[in-house]
């Protein structure tokens, strides 16, 4: 157990400041302690999770992609168009189409990383703005409705009735987040590709000299990253069960904080799934707190961005930086 808080002080630091929030909240509003709520919480956030441990993957091997989401709704529009010419078929060729569109867009920003050596900031900014530009362009902000019907009927995987009445259930979202959370753990941790990103991520030019295909990587930390979006992008519009070509515009940048208040260095070469997930979790458990306790929601955006500015704070601050006190004790005796 100590081995495990040392090893992942980010992690247990994150729980407690969950559990904390999760207390204060308990006591302040009414609705907030209850399984419908925790049960909704889970459904809400799932799509956020899944683009989280794509971006997580990007973040190990050293890159950052500002582009994912908007590129997640150019392949729900690209997609739901698809899926219209073929005539609907189902969800295993939905994931298939919108995951492979996802890949070569994500392969789009690694070629341009790998191949003109540019930053991948500036790269993927780039394809932001060409991405979501074309959105727009082509399909005039127009929105769709007409999606198969196996995209917009609900799958509810477990469903129970409460004492009160209300019903406490998990859907396909669900499902969907927890396979890719796994798969994406099983990449960067079990696998000789996993601990090459961290190398690559950590020291590119020691990776180099190692032997590590620099090009495999970017293309596999973005492809991978690619994958997520569109399968997060299809599950998006399952959840809204419509298209809407600017609903994830500016999703990134939530997306983004959650990642790196869970441990992900900016760097490289650091960050895991449990606090990807757990980072994710507190802005969202945060954001619907604040929604109970009828907060305006144009004070949203600046107390979690104040949380995150603290949480990352303390957590790249040693204890002994921010009380002296107790290191001066230490000394003394």
């Amino acid at each position: 157990m100590r081995s495990f808080v040392s090893t992942h002080a980010t992690e247990v630091s994150l729980l407690a400041v969950i559990m904390a929030i999760c207390a204060v909240l308990s006591v302040t509003t009414a609705n907030f302690f209850s399984l419908g709520n925790a049960f909704d919480l889970l459904n809400i956030s799932s799509v956020n999770i899944i683009f989280a441990v794509g971006l997580l993957v990007v973040l190990i091997a050293g890159g950052i992609d500002i582009s994912f989401a908007v590129a997640a709704s150019v392949v729900q529009y690209g997609t739901a168009i698809a899926l219209g010419w073929i005539g609907g078929v189902g969800w295993v060729s939905g994931l298939l189409i919108a995951g492979s569109l996802g890949i070569l867009l994500g392969a789009v920003n690694a070629f341009l990383i790998h191949r003109f050596r540019v930053i991948s900031i500036v790269a993927t900014i780039s394809t932001f703005n060409i991405y979501f530009g074309l959105l727009m362009f082509f399909t005039k902000g127009v929105s769709i409705y007409d999606l198969p019907d196996w995209l917009t009927d609900r799958v509810v995987l477990f469903e129970h009735e409460m004492p009160d009445g209300t019903w406490i259930e998990i859907t396909l979202p669900v499902l969907v987040m927890v396979i890719c959370v796994i798969a994406t753990w099983v990449l960067i941790t079990r696998t000789t590709t996993g601990r090459q990103l961290y190398a690559f991520g950590d020291n590119p030019e020691g990776a180099r000299r190692f032997g590590i295909n620099i090009g495999a990587m970017q293309f596999i930390a973005f492809g991978w990253l690619g994958l997520m979006a569109g399968i997060g992008g299809l599950i998006q519009a399952h959840y809204a069960q419509e298209v809407v070509p600017n609903a994830l515009y500016g999703r990134e940048l939530d997306v983004l904080a959650a990642v790196v208040l869970g441990g992900a260095r900016l760097g490289g070469g650091k960050g895991s799934v449990l606090g990807c997930v757990l980072g994710v979790l507190l802005i969202s458990i945060t954001q619907n707190g604040l929604n109970l306790m009828g907060v305006s929601p144009f004070a949203f955006k600046m107390i979690i961005g104040a949380i995150i500015l603290v949480a990352i704070t303390l957590s790249n601050t040693s204890i002994e930086r921010l009380l002296p006190f107790v290191s001066q004790k230490g000394a003394s005796r």
